[in-house]
């Protein structure tokens, strides 16, 4: 294989949609803000049953609703900047410790790479070609041991500020949708069952993109997301 269609391959293998990267904010977020502003119109369509003022009800569920998407959008793509921000620090700080005991503790440490390699299905004789062979590189080495006798991933790809954005935007787009009917003017009751319809179509989206990004089953997916929705919202 001459070197030019490597590359090709290796511009086909891995060219996925940026969205995939953030699929778990994507799907988090969007959620949370689907199934969050679907009570803030509940609670303000329950409380305002039997009112004769209805543009005074549909002003206030939207002032509400959007406030919330703002107020929640925010601090959920703040909180998921923090949580990510943690996490590689969690993580450097593992790296480091790792990283002095292949040092400090060579004997042990090859020990323990060769027990890891034994339950991973190798048998003794590969494991300590392998442990030999990744000790001559001390770095890859402590994320080796990070990652498999620690437990933690490695988050060197990830961006906590695109993480944080994903969160807060997926929060808007899908937490929006529930209040689309609420700009038209129709009776209370008709608005609330448009706004459920509309709460039900969002959940579906949010499903079909989880299973266009991250290639699984259609009906897996919008089932999953379906129920969590549902049981959340009850």
């Amino acid at each position: 294989m001459d070197q030019e269609a490597f590359q090709k391959h290796l511009s086909e293998e891995h060219n996925e949609h940026t969205i995939a990267n953030h699929l778990k904010e994507f799907i988090y977020g969007g959620s949370d803000g689907i199934v969050t502003t679907f009570a803030v119109v509940a609670g303000f369509s329950g409380a305002n049953i039997g009112q004769g003022n209805l543009n005074l009800a549909m002003v206030s569920v939207l002032l509400f609703g959007l406030a919330n998407l703002f107020a929640d959008g925010a601090a959920m793509g703040l909180g998921s900047l923090l949580s990510s921000r943690s996490h590689k620090k969690l993580y450097q700080n593992a790296y480091e410790k790792e990283f002095k005991e292949t040092e400090d503790s060579y004997e042990f440490e090859i020990l323990e790479t060769e027990h890891i390699f034994k339950e991973q299905g190798f048998n003794k004789s590969d494991s300590k070609k392998l442990t030999q062979l990744i000790s001559t590189n001390r770095e890859f080495w402590a994320k080796f041991m990070v990652k498999h006798e620690i437990g933690i991933a490695n988050p060197d790809n990830e961006n906590e500020y695109l993480n944080g954005l994903a969160t807060f935007i997926s929060f808007l787009v899908f937490g929006f949708i529930p209040l689309i009917p609420y700009f038209f003017q129709a009776s209370q009751n008709v608005l609330f069952l448009y706004s459920t319809f509309a709460t039900f179509l969002s959940l579906c989206l949010l499903g079909f993109l989880r299973a266009y990004l991250a290639k699984e089953r259609l009906f897996t997916a919008i089932s999953e997301v379906l129920f969590v929705g549902i049981v959340s919202s009850s």
